[in-house]
């Protein structure tokens, strides 16, 4: 680590906490205004139940292939309303169905007054246990679907973005051989405005030059941590960006820092971090390491802690994508709520599913489309 790294992460630290970035409650000045209408003898419930994700095509990315995810769908209702939450479990991630069910049967949401104390009952959800997080994402998102809601607002208006800055997101070619990636090409080259195609094993460049043969729209690539070497690492990235392709997501294994840093400093596109990044406090640690850092709801424990990390992003002068796993259109409508802050978006999650449950958030020629239907926007079918 370069001593200049050193030293920002010495100061960004105090300077994020001392100017209060992380502070805050969009919530405070709605429940103080409206105690007639919170109904502080009521009791919120939380319900939840396994769900299984059927996938449109074998998604296959650097270390693994699947055809389903696990998720848990949760509900917290409280005064008559419900507010949707979901939490999926792609294998990696470690956690499953069965221990997200463990974790959330821990839950007692009945010891607070009301939905608006949010920031104290994530606090009390997030130290049940450690990690979890994926668990703790589908409180969170359920329960500022139930906020949203009781005040008849999306949570785009309530955190003051416009929804007209919303992005183009990408669209997911996982690996495959060269006939079925031309054909998921020409599937995806006429709808979406950006494509994402995952990287990693010893057929990348002709992953590339067959997706080239349909179609020259622009690509962000993922390779998943599959470069090892640093050197091979750049030499790829100056060999995609003759290509077209304009970012490129962790490129090299999770925790080799130095080389990340090494990569990135000589890198002509920008380099984010997926697997090297979870939660709010990794983001200053990654300062210099990555361009920027890329948010998944499921890693973080939610949109709370979300909007805290795009804060801190911001003023360590890091950029910042909003990406997802495989999901319902619970969770992606969650997640776009935040996107039109964001310089990337991948929140195709939904589309890549054959029997999503919730109809929310949709693109609309290539570029995220939020509703101003309150709470995170999503819609059980």
């Amino acid at each position: 680590m370069s001593q200049s790294r050193r030293n920002f992460l010495k100061t960004a630290a105090a300077t994020a906490i001392g100017t209060g970035l992380l502070s805050g409650n969009p919530l405070a000045a709605f429940a103080r205004n409206n105690k007639q209408t919170i109904q502080l003898n009521k009791k919120m419930k939380l319900s939840f139940k396994p769900y299984d994700l059927q996938l449109r095509h074998v998604f296959t990315i650097a270390n693994s292939s699947r055809t389903t995810t696990p998720v848990v769908l949760t509900e917290i209702t409280y005064d008559g309303i419900t507010g949707y939450g979901e939490a999926s479990l792609p294998p990696y991630l470690g956690e499953t169905q069965a221990s997200v069910i463990e974790f959330l049967k821990k839950v007692n949401l009945e010891q607070f007054s009301s939905p608006f104390e949010l920031e104290d009952i994530l606090t009390y959800v997030d130290k049940i246990t450690e990690n979890n997080t994926a668990a703790k994402a589908s409180i969170d998102i359920a329960l500022h679907d139930l906020a949203g809601k009781i005040m008849g607002q999306p949570w785009y208006k309530i955190w003051g973005l416009d929804k007209e800055k919303t992005p183009s997101t990408t669209f997911t070619i996982g690996i495959d051989t060269e006939e079925v990636v031309k054909q998921k090409t020409r599937e995806a080259a006429p709808l979406y405005n950006i494509l994402k195609v995952k990287l990693g094993r010893d057929n990348d460049k002709q992953m590339i030059e067959a997706i080239r043969t349909v179609t020259d729209k622009p690509i962000a690539i993922d390779a998943n941590q599959g470069w090892k070497d640093k050197h091979y690492a750049l030499d790829m990235i100056n060999w995609l960006k003759e290509r077209g392709i304009v970012m490129i997501e962790q490129p090299m294994p999770k925790y080799n820092l130095d080389d990340a840093a090494w990569v990135t400093e000589r890198s002509p596109l920008p380099i984010f971090a997926d697997e090297s990044f979870q939660r709010l406090q990794d983001v200053l640690r990654l300062k210099g390491a990555f361009t920027g850092v890329n948010i998944k709801l499921m890693k973080c424990t939610g949109m709370r802690e979300a909007q805290k990390i795009l804060t801190v992003a911001r003023a360590a002068n890091m950029k910042v994508m909003i990406g997802c796993m495989t999901e319902t259109s619970c969770a992606i409508s969650a997640a776009t709520q935040l996107s039109p802050a964001v310089d990337w978006a991948d929140l195709d999650g939904n589309l890549l599913i054959s029997n999503d449950c919730f109809k929310g958030a949709t693109v609309i020629d290539g570029k995220l489309h939020l509703e101003d239907k309150p709470g995170i926007g999503a819609e059980k079918i």
